[in-house]
């Protein structure tokens, strides 16, 4: 399921682009955020069938050497272990991800030099190396396989990012969240299991629900929250101030006044550290002294409440 990070990110986005002029109205601009995030998911199904792909074609080349009119020893005798893995094969013949696969049309078939480079780059990693050598291998040591091949061989590949830009624009920037998520559901995999635990897109409703406000109460209020910006930046030149600075900002302003349940901390926490990976350097510490001066200004005029679980230190 995608954090709360991840959809404030998403929001963050789609103020952005309401800010720069890059879209046309708050109610096409809600509609983006969202099918943003629903091709986010579609991401997540596609990269669980990555591994998958690079199985198949790892079997192809065991076919090929088998088929060769002068096969050598290793030719004739290939380590299967990998495409033999308990893991991939439960990830490969689940019915639900092959169905939801092909409703949505996704795969990896039209990009075989990818799936080629990914396996190259595996077959040279030593986590593959020390499994294929094992004598012996359990269930547990397939999981770890497959969860080093995310991490070591897909995580910041440069080619697979080049391919995932091309397809969609926010692609590349969700892949990190996406692996998350995919970590997670082979975390849950059991060897005997029917079927994936596949990651819901939402925790629940009230995920859903919260980025739909977060995204509304911030871009109507984004003048009204930068106001209050310019009341403790006043040494500053404010136009010089970047954009994204300020949307995050005004965007805390925004969570800490419309949602009494969540905790002052959370939320400063998470827009700190989201500048530090969607802003300028240097940003969070001027972003942090901005917030702390903000908070303590509308908590004293009563605009900053917390109740239930907003009353709770982190």
């Amino acid at each position: 399921m995608f954090s709360r990070r991840f959809l404030r990110i998403k929001a963050l986005k789609a103020i952005y682009a309401h800010q720069s002029g890059a879209a046309d109205s708050l109610v096409a601009e809600e509609k983006a955020l969202l099918s943003g995030i629903d091709k986010a998911y579609d991401l997540y199904f596609l990269t669980l069938a990555l591994i998958g792909a690079v199985r198949k074609y790892a079997e192809e080349r065991i076919e090929i050497g088998l088929n060769k009119k002068l096969p050598t020893a290793e030719d004739l005798n290939p380590n299967r272990k990998f495409i033999e893995n308990e893991v991939i094969a439960q990830i490969d013949n689940d019915e639900q991800l092959d169905h939801i696969l092909a409703v949505k049309k996704l795969s990896w078939h039209n990009n075989p030099e990818l799936i080629k480079h990914l396996y190259q780059s595996m077959i040279e990693a030593d986590y593959y190396k020390e499994y294929m050598a094992a004598d012996k291998r359990s269930y547990a040591d397939d999981r770890r396989l497959v969860e080093e091949f995310y991490v070591e061989t897909v995580q910041d590949d440069p080619q697979l990012t080049d391919l995932l830009e091309e397809q969609s624009i926010n692609w590349s920037d969700d892949l990190d969240f996406i692996l998350i998520m995919v970590l997670r559901t082979l975390a849950a995999m059991k060897k005997d299991a029917t079927e994936l635990p596949l990651q819901p897109q939402y925790k629940s409703e009230d995920d859903k629900a919260f980025v739909r406000r977060l995204f509304a109460e911030a871009a109507v209020g984004y003048d009204a929250n930068l106001a209050v910006v310019e009341q403790f930046t006043q040494n500053w030149d404010v136009e010089r101030i970047a954009l994204m600075d300020n949307i995050i900002m005004t965007t805390a302003i925004a969570e800490l006044v419309c949602f009494d349940t969540i905790p002052v901390k959370v939320t400063l926490d998470e827009y700190i550290e989201i500048s530090k990976y969607y802003s300028t350097v240097g940003s969070s510490n001027f972003i942090n002294g901005v917030l702390d001066k903000v908070v303590e200004s509308l908590t004293a005029q009563g605009k900053i409440t917390k109740m239930g679980r907003g009353l709770v230190e982190v």
